[in-house]
């Protein structure tokens, strides 16, 4: 099933399971809860998505279509800018999402952390997006006309990676500001080629 073709009573069991699952952990919510918080039947949740499993797999595509969205929309309003500072922009991306869609650190890695089994539909959304975030890196290195995109978008992605882990544990202040920082020196050794 298609997540742009749900009906009104799985829009909101998906809705109810996304906050649920990120919240408190896939594990430890059930489908009697999700049903209850949607005011829904268990019988409906089913009819909707087949399995928890499945629910799992739509929360994370969804998920997933809100980052890619709200990265383009960081990156894609600063307009003039150089190329290269797209790049960085993506930090900027990282840093409002933190504060507003991600106090708990990053979606995926939670998820990934709880579903083990590598044929789990979850886990093919979850590599699916890193391998995204890791393409639209190279892909804007390359039109900044960097000499090593693949390179600079796997320290890149390291780096964004890194600083959501310890910005969400407030290990490090200003975690995406320091990996920022660090990314415009990698960005600068390049162009500096």
């Amino acid at each position: 099933m298609a997540t742009t073709e749900l009906t009104p009573a799985a829009e909101r069991v998906l809705e109810v399971a996304g906050k649920l699952f990120y919240a408190k952990g896939i594990h430890a919510v059930g489908v009697d809860l999700i049903a209850g918080e949607a005011g829904v039947t268990k019988k409906t949740l089913y009819d909707r998505f087949g399995s928890k499993d499945a629910l799992i797999g739509h929360y994370l595509r969804r998920r997933d279509k809100r980052w890619r969205a709200h990265v383009h929309a960081v990156v894609g309003d600063a307009g003039d800018t150089a190329p290269a500072d797209g790049l960085l922009l993506v930090f900027d991306a990282l840093d409002s999402w933190m504060r507003t869609m991600n106090p708990r650190g990053c979606a995926f890695v939670n998820a990934h952390a709880e579903l083990p089994d590598g044929d789990h539909p979850g886990r093919r959304v979850i590599a699916a997006q890193k391998r995204w975030l890791r393409d639209y890196l190279r892909d804007l290195a390359e039109r900044a006309g960097l000499p090593e995109p693949a390179k600079l978008a796997g320290a890149l992605l390291i780096l964004l990676e890194g600083a959501t882990v310890a910005g969400s544990l407030d290990v490090v202040p200003g975690a995406v500001g320091s990996a920022k920082q660090i990314a415009a020196g990698l960005i600068g050794a390049q162009q500096n080629r």
